[in-house]
Formats: structure tokens, sequence, C-alpha cells
């Protein structure tokens, strides 16, 4: 088991250093084939289009035929071969193309990666976040070395030699994992439908996708804002890896004293932060403010992530777990991300920076209050039960 747990460590870590490849430097490398500003938006928002569908059906597919181990391979196998194409090819529809087909296979590995580590922690006897925040910590090592790395091979021409690079090992380690399934039976189209029309779902979900429409505005307006201010591309670089620092202690302390605080409290306290910190990413005139606040990402998103997973688990049914956790990140990446990319542009275009945060604090408000509100309904629900009323 300590063989299984390293290797779902090295995993998240291996996994987040991709991303750290593809967020910061993606747009960049799209910019210095010659696309305009439009196609780059264009292109950029197919990760979270594709991530709506694709991670659902991705998931359903684990559960069905109870493998992670074996969809992680396959998925990560096809974006690897897309990514050749990718880098390869010239012309704004054929890169529109493999781009597509890229998030296709790479954005449901997310959610799985999720599920992996939710089932080997609890086969280990240790806390999911103990365990994702080496995730955290490769991301934030990596997205500190990569420019200069970049810089080593000659620029933002080169990046696929860095992301092909980072992709070798975790699929060769996929194989050596012990695949971990779930004790229930194959599910079924049928009784996928219960998990579908779940109230407490749908409702949780809607509140997710309202509490975290600014923090995936945030994701794409940053750097913008920080450059706005003054701020230099390696402070933008720094602000991204001390973001994902934050989480590592959060990731692996909070599993500890979850159990002590309801989920959908804890969610309900964190919109309320997030109000605080996007009110002041409104207010600041000066990026250094903005590299400091990106610290509370360890209070905010960590705290809401792992609160999140927890209350999916708790809530979906063990054989539907790929399926919930797959739910949950297409909820936040794929509608949350189109959302915030649709509706931020169009408010920044209007008000400005303050304006798209300051929207973004009142969501959180909102959505923070309906969280502790529903926690409230739904504790005095079960007082009149036991009551008999």
């Amino acid at each position: 088991m300590h063989k299984q747990l390293a290797i779902v460590k090295a995993l998240n870590a291996l996994y987040y250093c991709s991303n750290a490849v593809l967020l910061p430097y993606l747009p960049l490398y799209f910019a210095f084939q010659g696309y305009s500003a439009v196609e780059v938006g264009l292109l950029l928002m197919v990760g979270p289009f594709v991530a709506i569908v694709a991670q659902p059906v991705w998931g359903y597919v684990s559960d069905r035929f109870q493998t992670v181990k074996w969809v992680l391979l396959l998925l990560w196998s096809l974006q690897f071969v897309c990514s050749f194409f990718l880098f390869s090819v010239t012309g704004f529809p054929f890169t529109l193309l493999f781009t597509t087909l890229l998030y296709f296979f790479l954005m449901p590995s997310s959610p799985l990666l999720d599920s992996l580590t939710i089932r080997s922690a609890e086969e280990a006897g240790v806390g999911y976040g103990t365990v994702r925040m080496w995730g955290s910590i490769g991301f934030s090592i990596f997205a500190s070395l990569s420019g200069g790395i970049l810089f080593a091979i000659g620029g933002v021409a080169n990046l696929q030699w860095i992301y092909w690079g980072v992709w070798l090992l975790p699929i060769l380690l996929v194989l050596l994992l012990k695949d971990v399934k779930a004790a229930a039976p194959p599910i079924t189209l049928r009784s996928l439908s219960t998990v579908v029309r779940s109230r407490s779902l749908l409702w949780f979900l809607l509140l997710v996708i309202v509490m975290m429409l600014p923090h995936r505005m945030n994701d794409g307006f940053l750097g913008l804002h920080m450059s706005e201010l003054g701020a230099s591309e390696q402070m933008v670089g720094l602000a991204w890896s001390i973001a994902a620092l934050s989480e590592v202690p959060t990731f692996a302390l909070l599993n500890r004293y979850l159990h002590k605080m309801h989920e959908l409290a804890l969610i309900g306290v964190v919109g309320l932060l997030y109000v605080a910190r996007w009110i002041v990413y409104a207010l600041a005139t000066d990026p250094f403010v903005l590299l400091v606040m990106q610290a509370s990402h360890s209070i905010t998103y960590a705290a809401f992530w792992v609160a999140a997973v927890a209350y999916v688990v708790r809530i979906v049914p063990t054989e539907f777990r790929s399926t919930g956790q797959s739910i949950l990140s297409a909820t936040f990446v794929g509608v949350a991300g189109l959302a915030s990319g649709t509706l931020g542009g169009w408010i920044e275009g209007w008000g400005g920076y303050e304006a798209a945060y300051m929207l973004g604090a009142v969501a959180a408000g909102v959505a923070g209050a309906a969280f502790l509100l529903t926690h409230a309904a739904q504790r005095g629900a079960l007082r009149r039960a036991g009551r008999g009323d």
C-alpha cells in the first residue's frame, strides 16, 4: 500500500506539473504562432466547453467498467498523441481541432485522478488532502522553474519539449498502479439517473457555479490585471506559484478537522472569505498587494475543494464516485469556466477589473449565504424527523 500511495502522490505532482506548462504558456504559444487575440481567446475557451461533456462521459465509463487505471492510461496516451499534432500543425482550423481533442482527453483525467486519490487514501487510512497536496507542490515548483527552462531551450516556440518531457513519466507510472475498484456492481444508465436527478446534488452544483464563477474569472484576469498595474512577467508567474504553494497546508491538514464542521457550513464560510478577497483585488492599485493576496488561495479555493469533494463523496453512492467527481469538476472547470469567460469579459469591458471583482464579491457573498442557509435548513429537517414531526 505504501508503494500504491507513493505512485498516486507522484501522479498528482506530475499531472499538475503539466498544468503549470499549459496555463501560463499555451496562450503565449498561440500568440507566437500569429493568432489574433480573438482566436487565442476562442482556443482557450475550448477547454471549459469540452469539460462540460467529456468529464461526465469518461467518469461514467470509469464507473461502468469499474476501472480508473486503464481509463487514465487511455486518456493520457491519447492526449499525448494529440499534443504531437497540436504542436506540429499550422492554420487555425487544425489548431482548433487538435486543441479540442487534447482537452477532450486531458480534462476528464483530473476528476478521475481525484477519484483514484480518494479511494487509495481511504485504503491507506490517510486523508484525501494529504495526497492531493502533492499536486499543488508539483504545480508550484514547476511554475517557478518552467520560465527558466523555457528560456534555456529557446523560448515559447519550443514549448512542446517541456510538455512532452513532463508527460513521459506519469504515463509509465500509471502502469504500476493497482486498480482500485468500487465494491458495488457496475452501474447502468438507469441507475445513473438517480444521481443526475438528485435535488440536493443539483442545488449544490448550482451554488458552486455562482460562488466559483468569480474564481474562474480571476484565473483569466489575474495576469492581465497585474500587468495593468505594472507587474512583470516574473511577478505574474510568482503569483501563480504562491497560490499553488499556499494550498499545501490546507490539503495536508483540513481533512483532520473536517469532521468537526459540516461541509456546507464550511463552504458557506469560504464564500464570505471570498467576498473579502475579491474586494481587495478590486481596490488594489499595487501589483504587490495582489501577489501577497494570492496566499489567500489556501483559505478560499483549497478549503472549498476539500469540502466539496468530501460532500460529493458523502451524498453520492460508492459506485458513482468517479461520475460524481467528474460532474463536480465539469461544473467548476466547464460551466463556471465558460460563464466566467463570457460574462467576465463583458463586465470588464463595461466597468473594468474593479467592477468585475466587485460583482464577483457579490456573487460569492450570495452563494456563501445560500450554503449556510441550506445547511441550517437540512439540520432543521433532521431535527424534525428525529422528533417524528
